[in-house]
């Protein structure tokens, strides 16, 4: 016993040691889980060495008999020490997180533990008495160690089962626990009435237990590796104690036994505990309801509030609707959009940007009526549900303009920004689809016009809506079913009014929506991005038919607009030399002109584009000039051949005569740009000449090329021909022979210091390069101007 005592106690100090080591190294949140464990089993090692002394130096008699002292302080140090022990498991990192999931543990191991104290009671009474003659008779100490023992027993064995794998740490410190604690119990047992024997075997499974708990515990790392589940896997946990109490119950009524008190007690331990347990889950059940109850209430709010503005969001603006759809209140919807919002995000940064919008929902909240409703659509709309008449309604977006209209003060500078605001109210019957569609189109609306404006919803506009809805989709299929055509307007030489050129005009006729006017489809065209297609077409068109006309002889040239879209394309210039070599056209013979509003784009750009086409051999008109686009200074740097004087020059001032000298009228505008063109050598058309006074004006003004109503409106290609038939034919020659077209030439170089050409000086009979009256002027052209494809 000697031997068997100190081989104990050294290895139950080295378990000390090592839980003390682990207790020590452990990080702050898990050390008090050590800390009980070393606690526990220095109660354990004390009690050991003091059950040890006491059985060596008290005599015999006096030690081992039921009533000892000796017996009942081991018994009531084995208690403790599998208390600390249940309580050291409890609080191991990732076993129990709080209160509730530690409490159910501890209800369920004694759930289990009380079932395992019942099966050992009727195992060792009467008249089971599994043990024989060797069964100790029941005495204080052997119970408390016993009850001790199997919680701990059955804490463990829950423990192990509802841990996550790997389960070899926990399984080994429960399993470390469980044979310190029934070591204890048999010191108890041996001191109270077994003997020696039984007390050396209890002591060496004491020490053995202390240090197999020591290595597990030390060997336990990561600490946080310990995962139980106190969820899945629950019921069958208590299915089983009851079961096997049940059965050995039922065993020991039918091998005559009886109940006596303790039998009884374990089993309303049993029952309490399960009470107890259910009981716990129910009230964590409800608890659990709640919180998801007010998580629910809290992301339903979530789902219908912008997070980023604190306003209702898209779902929460569909919801107000149909509440008031379904109660048949009259509402108005507004509309918002920040106008340039994008701006800011490009040029400031989206941190910006997002604050703006916060600040946009703070103005709208401040500025609502009660009971109206501020939405946040996406990006940077906004959409505000109102209830009352339209004339409130017309108020607050008002007072919403100006408020949303002022500065956003940002610690980099205030933002400024406008906003569209479209309004939309109730139709015949509520309808919140059709609402929402109505306050969209009136935004668009007022986004069309200008901007920073209100505009009310309007049946017309939903019907040119609608028209140009279908336009777009017709026009996709427009040249596929043959249904654009090309006509032409003349241009005259001026005085003789004699077709020299002619401008391509696109033309489209549909089955069903009739005449579709140019000035309607084609901003259509550049819009849904089919103007390059269209362009193309026209320009494979335009060679086609200036192939015709000069390979029957006729002296002329085409022009055909050219859209900014096509002229910024980096294929735009290969495209207009297939046209030419798949035509055989001479490249002089085809003007391409841009407009004003191409110069106000990109005018660097602008000028290697047009300098590219330039060397392929065409010529370059600029169109509308004076319309407002242009400089002087843009106009000495662009590589053009032709200007073409807006209609507006042309039309807007009355003739004016001459002073101090005898002369026809003539239009002053005019005759400033045609002196500005000559010096720039550049040649000069002027448009829109629809009267014989203004025809007369633009003569008197030197200027030798017209274009308008007066010489023509748009007419097919054999119209036009007929034209130019008739002015060649022999009763409409000049006395002069007519020179043969002259052969393509290179395009002409640079002029020195301000980038556009040189042009040929005018020569003889007011034509340039000394060409006959009879020859055509083939560095001159027209384009297609909104006005003149209204006016055609």
């Amino acid at each position: 016993m000697i031997v068997a005592a100190v081989l104990s106690a050294l290895a139950a100090l080295a378990a000390g040691v090592l839980l003390a080591a682990a207790a020590r190294r452990r990080a702050a949140p898990h050390r008090p889980a050590y800390v009980l464990l070393t606690v526990a089993a220095a109660v354990s090692l004390v009690t050991g060495l003091f059950a040890v002394a006491g059985a060596l130096s008290a005599s015999e008699q006096a030690a081992y008999e039921p009533g000892s002292n000796w017996a009942s302080a081991v018994a009531i140090g084995t208690a403790v020490s599998g208390l600390l022990f249940c309580a050291g498991l409890l609080r191991m990192p990732g076993v129990a997180g709080s209160v509730g999931p530690a409490a159910r543990l501890a209800l369920d191991g004694v759930v289990v533990g009380a079932a395992l104290w019942f099966v050992g009671w009727v195992l060792l009474s009467e008249p089971t008495r599994l043990l024989g003659d060797a069964t100790p008779t029941a005495c204080p100490a052997i119970l408390l160690a016993s009850v001790s023992a199997a919680l701990c027993c059955g804490l463990a064995v829950i423990l192990v089962l509802r841990a996550t794998p790997p389960r070899r740490g926990l399984a080994g410190l429960g399993a470390g626990i469980t044979m310190a604690t029934c070591g204890g119990l048999g010191v108890a047992a041996g001191l109270c009435q077994a003997g020696p024997t039984v007390t050396s075997v209890s002591v060496v499974v004491l020490a053995v237990g202390l240090l197999t708990t020591a290595v597990a515990a030390h060997r336990i790392d990561p600490p946080g590796q310990l995962t139980t589940d106190v969820i899945h896997h629950d019921g069958e946990y208590a299915f089983i104690p009851m079961a096997a109490m049940a059965g050995s119950a039922m065993y020991h009524l039918l091998q005559d036994g009886r109940f006596d008190a303790l039998g009884i007690i374990a089993g309303s331990v049993e029952g309490f505990a399960l009470v107890a347990r259910q009981y716990l889950t129910l009230h964590q059940v409800r608890a659990y309801a709640r919180r998801l109850a007010d998580r629910e209430a809290h992301f339903r709010q979530l789902a219908h509030t912008d997070a980023l503005t604190g306003l209702a969001n898209r779902r929460g603006l569909l919801r107000a609707l149909h509440r008031c759809a379904e109660a048949g209140n009259p509402c108005i919807l507004l509309s918002l959009d920040l106008d340039g919002f994008k701006n800011v995000n490009d040029m400031r940064g989206h941190d910006v940007g997002d604050a703006v919008l916060a600040e946009v929902g703070q103005r709208l909240r401040g500025n609502l009526r009660p009971g109206d409703l501020a939405a946040r659509l996406g990006g940077d709309e906004f959409a505000v549900l109102m209830h009352g008449g339209p004339a409130e309604a017309g108020v607050v977006a008002e007072r919403l303009l100006g408020v949303l209209g002022g500065a956003y003060q940002q610690p980099e500078g205030p933002v400024f920004l406008s906003v569209s605001i479209g309004l939309a109210t109730w139709a015949d019957t509520p309808d919140v689809e059709l609402l929402l569609r109505h306050a969209d189109l009136a935004l668009r609306y007022a986004k069309q016009r200008g901007k920073n404006r209100i505009e009310r919803y309007d049946g017309a506009y939903d019907r040119l809506l609608r028209r140009r809805t279908t336009l777009e989709h017709e026009l996709r299929g427009a040249i596929g079913r043959d249904e654009l055509r090309l006509v032409f307007q003349p241009v005259a030489s001026l005085p003789s009014v004699r077709p020299v050129g002619a401008e391509a005009l696109l033309r489209w006729t549909h089955p069903e929506l009739g005449s579709v006017r140019p000035d309607e489809f084609i901003p259509l065209a550049e819009e849904c991005g089919m103007i390059a297609e269209l362009g193309a077409w026209v320009l494979h068109q335009a060679c086609r038919q200036l192939s015709r006309w000069l390979a029957e002889g006729h002296d002329v040239w085409v022009s055909v607009n050219v859209s900014p879209r096509e002229l910024h394309a980096p294929e735009y210039v290969v495209q207009v030399a297939e046209a030419l070599r798949a035509h055989h056209v001479p490249p002089q013979r085809l003007v391409l002109e841009v407009t004003e509003h191409a110069v106000a784009t990109d005018l660097d750009e602008l000028i290697r584009r047009l300098t590219a086409l330039r060397l392929t051999g065409v010529r370059i008109a600029l169109d509308d000039f004076g319309a407002g686009y242009s400089s002087l200074g843009q106009l000495r740097r662009l590589p053009i051949d032709i200007l073409k004087i807006d209609h507006g020059l042309v039309a807007e001032h009355e003739p004016v005569r001459p002073v101090g000298r005898d002369g026809p009228a003539f239009a002053p505008m005019v005759d400033i740009v045609m002196r500005l063109g000559h010096q720039f050598g550049l040649e000069v058309i002027a448009e829109g000449v629809t009267t014989p006074t203004e025809l007369a004006a633009v003569v008197a003004a030197g200027c030798r090329f017209g274009q308008g109503a007066l010489f023509g409106w748009g007419v097919p290609a054999e119209h036009l021909e007929a034209m130019l038939e008739a002015a060649t034919s022999p009763g409409a020659r000049p006395a002069r022979p007519v020179d043969p077209p002259r052969p393509a030439a290179p395009p002409p170089a640079p002029r020195a210091g301000n980038g556009a050409p040189e042009h040929v000086t005018p020569g003889a009979a007011g034509l340039p390069g000394g060409a006959t009256p009879g020859s055509v002027n083939q560095n001159v052209g027209s384009v297609d101007s909104s006005r003149e494809m209204r006016q055609a």
